[in-house]
């Protein structure tokens, strides 16, 4: 069960993303930061370069921060 809800928050992340990306919308991009944020907690325990996973949110935040200011600005 716990691996299926893995999977499920990895492909929204993609899903959300991409959309995200695509329409340019900072909704989208920080829902796809949030469904990331559990997976990559997961990978924060480990002992080698893949902890540097858990850094992953970090780019969906900080592109819906970005594209929020720019729509803001553009206002």
């Amino acid at each position: 069960m716990a691996g299926t809800i893995f999977w499920l928050l990895v492909l929204a992340f993609g899903f959300l993303f991409i959309g995200g990306l695509i329409n340019k919308s900072w909704k989208f991009l920080f829902m796809s930061g949030l469904a990331v944020t559990l997976p990559s907690l997961y990978f924060l325990g480990a002992e080698n370069w893949f902890r540097s996973l858990a850094l992953v949110p970090l780019l969906p935040f900080g592109l819906s921060y970005y594209m929020a200011r720019m729509q803001k600005s553009t206002r």
